[in-house]
């Protein structure tokens, strides 16, 4: 009997690669686990007693510590005002500010976020030695400065460039799209989400650089 021509298989299409979400895995530019522990060491303060202080438990800071977690913005930045210094000044470079200089390119900007999902880039240095916080934030869909809300010295502005963000103000909360821009105290409590399918991007400004 004659052979049955087989037919040809129907080639599939390749599989696309994952979409990046546009924002560095957490401790992907900075080790804050190992940084905080020696923040803390220098401090002279036990892990018990920064845990009291910041009002986390000594179990959740022993995990951000050995780098098995990564903190929320909201709970790093309480671990640092217990501490005495800021995100700014905690992902800040040693090098001092180069007298006259104006410029930053893009591959010198640091991370100053914290958390899966978050990029904050901000310029390298002291941020104590300006009045005014630059960062360009980007979120990943879903991600968020953490459950509680934070506060700190001074007041923020900035534009949303990029995607919709919810932010919540003292309570209050509102959807931000492209090109709305928004103002508050940031001695209110406040909080950022992505809420989009797509990566958000904010870009702020804080005065004095408390954050």
């Amino acid at each position: 009997m004659p052979k049955t021509a087989r037919r040809p298989r129907t080639a599939q299409p390749p599989k696309a690669a994952p979409e990046s979400n546009g924002a560095a895995p957490a401790g992907a530019d900075h080790p804050v686990g190992s940084r905080l522990r020696d923040l803390r060491a220098s401090r002279g303060l036990s892990l018990r007693a920064l845990a009291e202080r910041a009002g986390v438990t000594a179990g959740a800071l022993s995990q951000i510590e050995n780098g098995h977690t990564s903190p929320s913005v909201s709970t790093l930045k309480k671990l640092l005002a217990a501490l005495g210094t800021t995100l700014g000044a905690f992902f800040a470079e040693d090098a001092a500010s180069e007298p006259g200089r104006f410029i930053y390119r893009k591959a010198e900007l640091v991370n100053v976020a914290s958390g899966n999902g978050l990029r904050f880039l901000a310029l390298p240095g002291p941020a104590g030695e300006r009045q005014l916080q630059i960062l360009h934030e980007t979120y990943a869909p879903g991600a968020d400065t953490g459950e509680e809300p934070y506060a700190h010295a001074g007041e923020e502005s900035g534009v949303c460039l990029a995607g919709t963000i919810e932010i919540t103000v003292d309570g209050r909360t509102e959807l931000l799209g492209p090109g709305d821009a928004y103002w508050y105290a940031s001695t209110l409590p406040h909080r950022w989400r992505n809420v989009g399918r797509t990566p958000a991007q904010v870009v702020s400004a804080c005065t004095p650089p408390t954050f």
